[in-house]
């Protein structure tokens, strides 16, 4: 079969090989892969040299054999999120329990598009505490996480303010529900209740700032490359307190209970009420150029390849 393999070191960053097909070990059931979404995990486990990672994270396709109590049955649709990666292949291999059926009506390449980023958006909302009638600002938002992020919240209730550079496009961001704000500065320190923060460096340290009395952050990233700085004194002297609270997705930590949560999701996206916005869906071929576009934030919106 074919699949999508690291080419680092041998003159670029993937490239679609030969390899063997899987064959289910019991409790799991072999997958024939239709669309798969990019992650900046891909990027970063690829970039980290590691030879035997295979990208694709997430994928959607159809069940062609199970052999695991409780499997869907074979020519189910099917979407997943694989935390060591692998979906980017004509055939894949997935624990049953990591298996979420996708509605009929809800296009393959939309459900291959939701796994890692709307269970990371529900987990971190999940820490965030109740939303509603709270103002949250948000960095980092541009991708596929932030989109779920600020659609989810907006549900129940938050109002979302979204941090972004300028000349960077941001209809997307808007269209989510966040308010967009290029300058955080302009925005009254002791003016929110949540900072959900993912870029680092000054700019996670001058967000931090604009948390009231007992407000929580949520330091999700550091995609900037830089650590965010806290001030003991100067928030003292603003009278204030915090609670900061460090999130890492543990893709390995509640499967089955993630499962249901994915179902939720998909299962929104085809009643209309979570957009999944695309912002490239191209053949398999163009994995690599996406995954450097998304490295440096040029891509807007979620990635998602059709293996042919």
């Amino acid at each position: 079969m074919r699949a999508l393999v690291s080419a680092v070191g041998r003159g670029g960053l993937t490239r679609i090989e030969e390899v063997d097909v899987p064959v289910p070990r019991a409790g799991e059931a072999l997958v024939r892969v239709r669309e798969f979404g990019l992650n900046r995990a891909d990027y970063l486990y690829l970039r980290q040299g590691d030879s035997g990672f295979r990208p694709g994270l997430d994928g959607a396709g159809v069940v062609a054999a199970a052999n695991g109590e409780g499997a869907p049955g074979v020519g189910t649709a099917v979407a997943f999120h694989l935390p060591s990666g692998g979906a980017a292949a004509e055939w894949v291999t997935v624990p049953v329990d990591r298996l979420a059926r996708i509605p009929a009506e809800l296009p393959l390449a939309v459900a291959a598009a939701v796994p890692l980023p709307g269970l990371v958006a529900v987990r971190l909302l999940e820490q965030a505490g109740p939303l509603a009638g709270t103002t949250v600002l948000a960095t980092g938002m541009g991708g596929g996480v932030g989109q779920f992020i600020i659609r989810l919240a907006v549900a129940e209730g938050a109002a979302v303010m979204a941090m972004a550079q300028p000349g960077l496009p941001t209809d997307h961001i808007e269209a989510a529900g966040a308010k967009v704000v290029h300058d955080l500065d302009a925005i009254p320190d002791g003016s929110v209740e949540i900072v959900l923060e993912s870029v680092g460096g000054q700019l996670g340290s001058t967000a931090a700032r604009k948390l009231r009395a007992a407000g929580s952050l949520l330091w999700f990233g550091q995609s900037s490359g830089q650590p965010m700085t806290l001030d003991f004194f100067e928030i003292l002297r603003a009278g204030g307190s915090l609670t900061l609270r460090q999130f890492v997705f543990d893709a390995d930590g509640r499967p089955g209970h993630d499962t249901r949560e994915l179902e939720r999701l998909l299962e929104m996206a085809a009643a209309g009420e979570l957009p999944v916005p695309i912002g490239h869906h191209h053949d398999w071929s163009h994995a690599a150029g996406l995954l450097d576009d998304m490295a440096v934030g040029r891509l807007r919106g979620k990635a998602v390849l059709t293996v042919p």
